[in-house]
């Protein structure tokens, strides 16, 4: 497997960032919602039973994934986390439209307390935030019933490489491309589908980019503020590498996986 040391992760940073980015990341991010809506196609399309009895969702954020796991899947029993508080907001209007038991718990999904027997696991847009996914995809297997699923979505190597490229130290510290993940899954946990597409967002200026990176949340690993002379030298370092009609695009790199509990 490709080289696996993570970047230092200050936890409460990324909690911070994403926190303050809250209000606006439902709108911003658009690449995350749609993967959020792929991926629980991809869970119908591999066969999934229509109404689960227990379900957990780590990285809730503002509800895209939950709300497309809802339109397609019923459940008696829904268990939502984010690692900000804030984020029990979503419950307050999904209770209104479900039947199923809702309940919010906050915290690193890591440490988190999970009851047995889950019927499914899913997450969009969060594991790349997770230090040691192979642990992590350890402890929900022994969580998951046998036949259970286990829906997920992270981002690959190729993730905002332009920014990578310009010297941004800010990356999550579990980027995976899809080759990677078979090697992470432990016995027992078999992939049944997998993707990894790139999506490229475009946008008029750096100031630009980095609104739009504060917004949804996912510089949370950023370690400085910006002067005036360094966007600019940002912005023309950019131009130069990147450009491409007046344009600086921004690549997202998102890989999506289904996987069953077989024993």
């Amino acid at each position: 497997m490709k080289d696996m040391q993570p970047p230092h992760l200050d936890q409460s940073r990324v909690q911070q960032s994403f926190r303050r980015g809250l209000e606006s990341y439902h709108g911003a991010a658009s690449v995350q919602a749609g993967t959020a809506g792929h991926l629980a196609r991809m869970l119908q399309d591999q066969g999934a039973q229509r109404h689960f009895g227990s379900v957990l969702e780590f990285g809730c954020g503002t509800g895209h994934l939950t709300r497309n796991l809802l339109q397609r899947f019923g459940t008696d029993s829904l268990i939502l986390n984010d690692l900000v508080p804030e984020a029990a907001q979503v419950m307050q209007t999904l209770e209104r439209a479900t039947q199923a038991k809702i309940r919010f718990r906050s915290g690193p999904v890591e440490s988190l307390p999970l009851p047995q027997d889950l019927d499914l696991i899913a997450s969009a847009s969060t594991v790349q935030w997770i230090p040691d996914p192979r642990a992590l995809m350890a402890r929900l297997a022994m969580h998951l019933k046998p036949g259970g699923w286990l829906a997920l979505s992270g981002f690959g190597r190729g993730q905002f490489h332009e920014l990578a490229a310009l010297g941004s130290t800010a990356a999550a510290p579990s980027y995976l491309d899809a080759d990677e993940w078979p090697s992470l899954l432990p016995d027992g946990l078999e992939i049944q589908a997998i993707e990894q597409r790139t999506v490229v967002l475009e946008f008029d200026s750096a100031l630009d980019v980095l609104r739009h990176l504060r917004q949804t949340g996912v510089n949370g690993n950023a370690q400085q503020g910006w002067s005036r002379r360094q966007l600019r030298l940002f912005e023309d370092a950019y131009r130069e590498r990147f450009g491409q009609g007046g344009k600086l695009p921004l690549t997202y790199d998102p890989v999506l996986l289904v996987a069953r509990r077989t024993g």
